[in-house]
Formats: structure tokens, sequence, C-alpha cells
């Protein structure tokens, strides 16, 4: 592998390298060869994880969260992730537009409106009466638990460790670095290449669904707005075409590609907003909005432990099981993403910031997207049920949406820009990070390294399509729970190696000494 390494011109390591991407090929030939066998595979083993092991991964992501409100909030927060008169490289503005438009950005524009609509017409708990307001409430708290804290926990985890290994302990940006309190040397060994090449495979397979999403959903877009037909075909098509931009994007490389479309990706994220906000409703989103963000922390507690038990409909399998182990098959590369934007920071302003400042604006972006669904339901003549829901039409719920607006046209089309833009910020990150778990280092390797991922990425995405044939979608979410099954174990590893590498790195604070308080009474006069 080393003479191959050497022929091609590459700057990684060869065994993560090669590996992974023989793993890849092998995954992509076999699945060609025998689409209907590897579809019944992953089904069957995706039925069996979704029976079993369900409640495993709601209690993991709750874990989680608790983990790193503990962190910051103890003695570790003032820990800074880097030298100790370090200041961080961005701003908090162009901080949060990059968190966003490399982490949650990509499936706010997808879920907006498919997700409380879709909870609208079938509550999940089974305990209000469906497209009613109480139907609406339960909606909106269930897709905000799913895409506020609990998501960019399971990003800010990983990218802790990776900010702390990597910028304090001067190791590695790789997984397998973070094993090192257990490990020791042998990170270097083929246990670690084991953990590393693991990480890669999983982050261009979470990668891949979000590009799959991504693809039905400006296929959905063009369909209505110019009758191209929604078909695999097409589908391929608008994935190379995706995958084009984002290998000219990456090789611009972070401060001049995959910034440049971040913020321009954000302006154009919140001016659609506003223009829903201006034209809608106003009054209507805006106190929905606040109500709606108080019963989502009120209810909090009880979602982040309710695992369906006595009601067992199986709904939680399809949605929040298959959220959490797609957000975290592709949360090493937000994670290694976040950590090295974020160097600089202390542990507590890293762990505040990340968590808190994307999960506002994902409160805000669904409380407005789904009480302005509610409104074209109850005052407008409705649809939206029938068209998403009824007729299944997911991946074009925003498009139906955008059609009881003004511009309809004109805003669909602005839609489609921002999700290719998404997407391609998501590939183009996700190609610069890959190269860096196979060189582990902070330094970006050649061009023809971060090309070759983007790549990959699009043809793991379009196989990942070609399987499912007519419900892409099913097939997305069956595998991507099977592959995100190892990740839990190996983040609650994460969460006890940096647990056990900062009690040994950080000196505790001293006892606080108990005063003695002498009365006066008592006391002796003076002389």
């Amino acid at each position: 592998m080393r003479k191959l390494h050497d022929l091609l011109g590459l700057r990684t390591n060869p065994t993560i390298f090669f590996v992974s991407a023989a793993i890849l090929a092998a995954f992509v030939t076999t699945t060609i060869m025998l689409p209907q066998p590897v579809e019944r595979a992953f089904k069957a083993a995706s039925n069996w994880i979704l029976t079993n092991l369900g409640w495993f991964y709601i209690f993991g992501v709750t874990t989680f969260l608790l983990f790193l409100l503990w962190m910051a909030l103890s003695h570790f927060g003032s820990v800074r992730l880097g030298d100790d008169d370090e200041q961080p490289r961005y701003s908090t503005p162009v901080w949060f537009a990059m968190l966003f438009a490399a982490g949650i950005g990509t499936i706010l524009m997808f879920w907006g409106v498919a997700e409380p609509i879709s909870h609208f017409a079938n509550p999940p708990m089974r305990d209000v009466e469906p497209q009613t307001a109480d139907a609406a409430r339960e909606a909106l708290t269930f897709t905000m638990y799913h895409f506020a804290l609990h998501t960019w926990t399971i990003f800010t985890l990983p990218a802790l460790a990776f900010a702390y290994f990597g910028f304090k302990r001067k190791l590695p940006l790789r997984v397998s670095s973070i094993f090192h309190p257990m490990l020791g040397d042998r990170i270097n060994g083929p246990i670690g290449r084991s953990i590393d090449i693991l990480a890669v495979v999983g982050t261009i397979f979470g990668v891949s669904v979000s590009i799959g999403l991504g693809t039905l959903q400006v296929n959905s877009g063009l369909s209505r707005l110019i009758g191209i037909p929604e078909n695999i075909f097409t589908q391929l098509l608008i994935l190379g075409v995706i995958t084009t931009i984002a290998v000219i994007s990456v090789s611009l490389g972070l401060d001049k590609g995959i910034k440049w479309l971040s913020n321009i990706n954000i302006s154009m994220a919140i001016l659609l907003l506003i223009f829903v906000i201006v034209v809608g409703p106003t009054l209507f989103l805006l106190r929905g909005t606040i109500e709606a963000t108080g019963t989502y922390l009120s209810s909090l507690v009880e979602l982040a432990f309710w695992t369906d038990t006595f009601g067992d409909t199986g709904w939680q399998g399809g949605w929040t099981v298959f959220y959490w182990a797609w957000t975290i098959t592709w949360a090493p590369f937000v994670g290694i993403f976040i950590a090295r934007i974020s160097q600089g920071r202390t542990i507590r302003q890293f762990v505040l910031g990340v968590l808190m400042l994307p999960t506002s604006f994902s409160v805000l972006w669904f409380g407005v997207f789904g009480l302005a669904s509610f409104d074209i339901e109850f005052n407008r003549g409705g649809g939206l049920v029938e068209e998403v829901v009824e007729q299944g039409d997911i991946p074009g719920a925003l498009f139906a949406f955008l059609q009881n607006y003004p511009f309809a046209t004109a805003m669909s089309l602005f839609a489609i820009i921002i999700v290719v833009i998404f997407f391609t910020t998501s590939m183009d990150s996700a190609s610069l990070v890959t190269d860096m778990l196979c060189t582990g280092e902070d330094e970006t390797g050649p061009v023809r390294q971060r090309v070759f991922w983007a790549i990959t990425t699009g043809v793991i995405a379009g196989t990942l399509l070609s399987v499912g044939g007519g419900s892409g979608l099913d097939a997305l979410q069956q595998v991507i729970i099977v592959v995100g099954l190892p990740f839990f174990i190996i983040a609650f590893l994460m969460m006890y190696n940096l647990w056990r590498a900062l009690r040994h790195d950080v000196t505790p604070p001293p006892a606080l000494r108990t005063r003695q308080w002498v009365s006066q009474m008592h006391a002796s006069p003076r002389e």
C-alpha cells in the first residue's frame, strides 16, 4: 500500500485510506450486483435493532446531553481548547454560520414542513385527536425535540473530544486519538487503525444519506417547477451536479470555499424565514413560536426518556431512532469540523455555544414553518396533510407549502438553490474532514485526496438511492440505523476517555477552608 500511496502522490495514512476505500468500493459493487439481497439484509438488521435496541439510542443521546452540561458547568469548563493564551480564530457570527451550514442546516430545509405536518396528521403519542390544536402542539414539541438540543448534543460530544485531544494534548485529529487514555500508544496500531477506518466509512454513509435526502427534495422541487420526472435517472443526474459543485468548493479549501458558501447559505435561509414571517400570519407565528418553545422546554425531560413502552406503536423507530442513528454517523465529520473552527474557546464557551446558538435558530425555524403549515390547514383550505402524509410526498413538502404563498415559483426556485448549497457545503465539509481523519493532520492534504472523498460520497449516495428503487427514503433509513449502532458504543467510550483525560490533566480547585466565627460576646476585651 505504501508503494501505491507514493505512486499516486498522496499524503495520508495508507492503511486507513485504502482499507476505507476498499470497504466502500465493496459495498457499491455488492449492491449493484446483488441489490435485492443487500436490501433484505439491511431491512432485517434495522428491524431487529428497532425492536431490541431502540431504547439504547434514546437513553444514549440523553446521557450525552447530561454529560456535556456537567462538563460545561464544572471546573473543567474553564479549560481552553488550545494553548492557555490562545484566542478564537473566528468571530461568533462567522462561527455560527459555519456551524449551521456544516451541521443541521442540511436537514432544516428537508424536514421544516414535512415533520410538523406528519406529526400533526399522526400524533406520536396517540393521545390527542389528529389535525387539532392539541395535535399541532404535540407535533411542534416532537419536532423541536428531534432538531434542537438532542441533535446538537450528538455533534457536540465528538467535537469536544476532538478539540481537547487535538489542541490540548496535541494528538492527531483522528477518532483513535480520543481513545488514548484507554489504549495509550496502541492508538497507532491495528486497534487504532480499525477505529479510524470505522469512522471514515460511517461518516461517508451518514453524509451520503443527507445528500440522498437533498437529491430527493431537489428532484421534487424541479418536478413541480418544470415538470422533470421523479425517478432514479433524474436523481442520479442531480446528484452528479451537486457532487461537481462540491468538488469545486472543496478544492478551494476551508476559508475560500466552505466559509464563503456557508455565509451565503445562512443569509439565504434567513431571508426565506423572514419571507414566511412577513407574508404569512405574522402575529400567529411569533406568538405560537414563543408558546411552542415553552411547551418543548417543559416537556423535555419526558421526551428525553420516552421509549413508547406501553404504546409500542413502532413510531419511534421510524422517526427518533432514525434521526439519532443518522446524526451520529456523520457526527465525527461535523465534530472534527466544529473542533477545527472552535480552537481557542474554553470548554464552557464551546459546549454552551454549540448547543445553544444553533438550537435557538432551529427552534425559531421549526416554530415558524410548523405554525405556518398549520395555518394553511386550519385557515387556507388545507392540502398539506393530503399531499405530504396521505400521498407520501415528504421530499415535496416545502414546495407544496410555498404554493400557498405569493411568488410561489420564484420562492420555490430560491428554496432549491438553498438546498443545493446546503448539501454542497455538507459534502465539501465532509470531504475535507474525511481526509483529515485519514491523515490525522490539521493541514489539508493534496486536492486529489479531498476530491476523491467528495466523489466517493456522491457514489455512495447514488448507490443507496438505487437500492431503494421507488422507496429511496426507506432504504436510506434502513441502512443508517444499522450503521449507527457501533457509533453509539464509541460515543459512550468517548465520554469515559474525555473525563479520564481531564481528571488527569486538570488540577481540581482547592477545597474551601471552613472558617470559625468567634462570638464577640465571649471574646476577651482588648487592652
